[in-house]
């Protein structure tokens, strides 16, 4: 190229990069327009991350066959490494600089080279690299070059802005979306679901998954979304990985590139690059994490990205603390519906049954004072299906008022569970066993009818009472992150038992504490039945563990 044509050429490679508003489509013009100012055969951008390692890589030249075979684009080490952060670094041979290492296999041979950085606000956001240009690079291109990087720079921060500004209004109307989802009572996985679609969409994610709590003490990812979702769907995440950490810490992150992450926990996320990390927190309860994922390659989530991210969080963890509060009142509602049922059979269908059981008996004196036996014997008969109609009426109504005794045990257990969700912001872990196997939703009912003829409804009561107050004592004083119950029955007969366990990993015992009452009343209800109690550390950990074990009989 001329120097009297490269003045006009710049201009116009110019003004046609900060005409292009969207960052792809930018970064892919602006490496063309390179190699066209230059006559260079490649040209390449290598977008960095915060830690200098490269994050996207947009190229020039290469066929995208070639490209495929060459599998990880560059890291941005050796000789690209070596572009100065201020200046140039033009070579004839880059083969013969010190720190060349040698091209992988399949990649085409290349001798002179041009390399700049862009710069960004005094940040380096990445660096062009130029080569195998005939004769060379000339000092007319370095400074062609550097111009069209700086122009570049302005254009790729007005583009950000643009970008932004879009995204924060995505986010606005997936908000909106999620409070008129919450407001119409959605069913909490599908409100989930619904929030991990859009938020991956608007966020510019290829996956999104939603952490929360699982079996015992473990989180699972129960909501996926996108881009080998399948593959996470039930992934457990350990309690000292990135994504719990976030959640205990209540701060989000951001992760540049989890494939180059030598301590990454969940093997399950080494198909990916950038990750964010955002805690789902509503009143200081720790329902969840919501994390989000883009494939290797692609440029690493921002910070605005983190902070809308956080935002949507809450109010998915909001869907969760609604779902517990309306699964709360509809029990509340069924419990009100039974005691409605039962005053009006008792005081519309009883009292009808009585006056017609005496219009029956004037009747059948009636008859007999007239010698028909026969007819009498018939109001008789009606009589006695009257009185049993009666019994059994009221034997309905004593089991609406006292619902308990009408349920099996498990599922008394299960409405404690539930209830205690309300109390505590998130739901509590519940594992019933008989004999090791645990009762769950693939019983055919076989565990659950051995759990009841093992156990003596007075024993349920009381199984149910312990369950209950720790529960509560867990919600009033632990402060802690997560609750387990774990209820097992034991061998049958004299020699069987049934144990009880409430964990905690909130502050522990506190010695100050002089309110002992609701203590106090399970070691009587332990006593009653010639077993145990007692309050103190789990072996493993921070917090309490509440025990307490009887003899089935």
């Amino acid at each position: 190229m001329s120097e009297d044509y490269a003045p006009d050429a710049l201009y116009g490679a110019a003004l046609d990069l900060t005409a292009t508003l969207e960052t792809p489509e930018l970064l892919q013009r602006f490496v063309d327009l390179a190699a066209e100012l230059t006559d260079a055969r490649y040209a390449a951008l290598g977008v960095l991350a915060s830690d200098g390692s490269t994050v996207q890589f947009v190229h020039h030249g290469m066929a995208p066959d070639d490209v495929t075979k060459l599998g990880h684009p560059p890291r941005g080490t050796g000789v690209l490494g070596a572009i100065p952060a201020d200046g140039a670094l033009v070579l004839e041979d880059l083969t013969t600089h010190e720190d060349f290492g040698g091209f992988p296999e399949g990649h085409p041979p290349m001798r002179s080279f041009l390399g700049v950085p862009v710069t960004i606000r005094n940040q380096v956001f990445g660096r062009l690299y130029l080569a195998e240009k005939d004769g060379g690079f000339t000092r007319l291109d370095v400074r062609t070059i550097q111009s069209l990087a700086a122009a570049a720079a302005v254009a790729v921060e007005n583009s950000r802005l643009y970008g932004m500004a879009r995204a924060r209004e995505r986010w606005i109307q997936v908000s909106q979306e999620i409070t008129t989802t919450l407001l119409e009572g959605t069913e909490e996985e599908e409100a989930l679901e619904m929030i991990a679609h859009r938020v991956r969409e608007v966020a510019g994610a290829d996956t999104s998954c939603i952490v929360l709590p699982s079996l015992g003490t473990s989180w699972a990812c129960e909501i996926s979304d996108g881009y080998r979702s399948r593959d996470l769907l039930g992934t457990v995440f350990p309690s000292d990985g990135r994504a719990l950490t976030a959640l205990a810490d209540g701060t989000g992150l951001i992760v540049d590139s989890l494939e180059r992450v030598s301590s990454l926990k969940v093997p399950a996320l080494r198909h990916f690059g950038s990750a964010l990390y955002a805690p789902m927190i509503v009143r200081g309860a720790r329902m969840g994490v919501m994390i989000l994922l883009r494939k290797p390659g692609r440029p690493p989530f921002e910070g605005t990205d983190l902070l809308m991210a956080e935002a949507v969080a809450q109010q998915a963890a909001l869907a969760l603390e609604l779902a517990a509060a309306r699964h709360a009142e509809d029990l509340a509602n069924l419990g009100d519906e039974r005691a409605r049922i039962g005053r009006d059979l008792h005081d519309l269908a009883i009292q009808q049954l009585f006056a017609t059981g005496m219009q029956l008996e004037s009747a059948r004196e009636q008859v007999r004072a007239l010698g028909r036996e026969d007819l009498a014997e018939v109001l008789e008969y009606s009589l006695s299906s009257v009185d049993e109609s009666v019994r059994q009426i009221r034997s309905i109504v004593h089991r609406l008022r006292e619902p308990d005794e009408a349920l099996i045990i498990v599922e008394r257990l299960r409405r404690e569970a539930s209830l205690g969700r309300t109390s505590l912001g998130y739901a509590p872990s519940l594992v019933i066993s008989v004999d090791g196997q645990d009762v769950d939703d693939s019983d055919d009912g076989t565990l659950t009818d051995q759990l009841d003829a093992r156990i003596d409804p007075d024993i349920a009561d009381d199984v149910v009472a312990v369950v209950r107050e720790g529960l509560s004592n867990a919600a009033r004083h632990a402060r802690a992150h997560s609750v387990q119950v774990r209820v097992g029955v034991i061998g049958r007969g004299p020699t069987g038992r049934i144990e009880i366990q409430v964990e905690d990993d909130g502050a522990g015992l506190n010695p100050r504490s002089t309110r002992r009452s609701g203590l106090d009343n399970l070691a009587a209800r332990a006593r009653r039945h010639g077993g145990s109690f007692s309050l103190g550390r789990p072996e493993i950990g921070r917090g309490t563990l509440l025990s307490w074990q009887v003899p089935l009989t």
